[in-house]
């Protein structure tokens, strides 16, 4: 009986191990986009250098345990992963980028991975350590698997699934599957907890995902196309304008010509000229 729980303790395991491989691989058409545009654009490094610190926490947990030689495995491939995928990023990110990614690094790679380890090597010991890190990994995951939720919250609103891969859902549900079974297997509760709420999560998502993938983005009913709006706008007649007075410029002229009399001048220059007859004054209203 002992025999056999080892062998699907390993079985699950290394399940897992390849699973969490493709997942790690996931990004990697992003970053070639990245590297066809020679800039990252809208991409953020936050989801890479969050990865980081889960996998470097998971190795420092399993270091403190025994018997899960796999978990280091995995989270060792994806340190180094992770670590490419940073450095490629910040090779090309823009300046304010690139400084928002290094603030982040310091900020959980070196002072909160850092103040983790200094403070339960001195604070703990022996087993209280471990069950202490186990917990910082439980919560952390936790925390990392209520993220999606945010992705959920759009399809919904949307009905879109734009934005939510139906193969990254599907390697995401079947990584914390096998990683239940391994944590149950070997009695680690820290293990297995996280990874329910994972699994749950990523059924849910596949089921959105069936719903939404054949529907119509709400955007596009909402919004009418261009060519009814054009259509629309040819249909409108211009605002006809009434009770206005109309000038006629011609009438006008010819009016103010016969009514002016010139001056005239005799042909004795000393004397006076005759004076300008009085003009009558005319007014012209026009309408607002």
């Amino acid at each position: 009986m002992t025999g056999n729980m080892a062998h699907l303790t390993l079985a699950f395991g290394l399940l897992g191990n390849v699973v969490s491989f493709m997942v790690f691989l996931a990004p990697i058409p992003t970053f070639y986009k990245v590297y066809k545009k020679k800039s990252t654009e809208g991409f953020q490094s936050a989801p890479y250098v969050v990865g980081l610190f889960s996998a470097m926490l998971w190795i420092y947990y399993a270091l403190l345990k025994s018997n899960v030689l796999l978990l280091i495995t995995i989270n060792s491939v994806g340190c180094i992963i992770e670590t490419f995928y940073i450095c490629f990023f910040l090779f090309y990110a823009p300046k304010k980028a690139r400084m928002e990614s290094l603030k982040l690094i310091v900020l959980l790679i070196v002072v909160g991975f850092g103040l983790i380890v200094v403070l339960t090597q001195f604070l703990a010991s022996g087993v209280t350590r471990g069950v202490i890190v186990g917990w910082i990994c439980l919560v952390f995951s936790l925390c990392v698997f209520v993220a999606p939720l945010g992705v959920l919250r759009q399809v919904i609103k949307t009905k879109s699934v734009e934005y939510m891969p139906i193969l990254l859902s599907v390697a995401l549900t079947l990584s914390a599957v096998m990683w239940f079974f391994y944590g149950l297997l070997l009695g680690d509760f820290n293990i297995a907890i996280p990874n329910v709420l994972g699994f749950t999560f990523g059924i849910i998502q596949m089921i959105l995902y069936f719903l939404y993938k054949n529907k119509k983005p709400i955007i596009d009913e909402k919004m009418p196309k261009c060519e009814e709006k054009v259509a629309e706008l040819a249909g409108q007649k211009l605002p006809e304008f009434k009770d206005q007075k109309i000038i006629d410029v011609v009438k006008l002229k010819t009016l103010l010509h016969d009514d002016i009399i010139l001056p005239v001048f005799p042909e004795n220059a000393h004397k006076k000229p005759q004076a300008l007859p009085n003009i009558q004054n005319f007014t012209i209203e026009v309408g607002a």
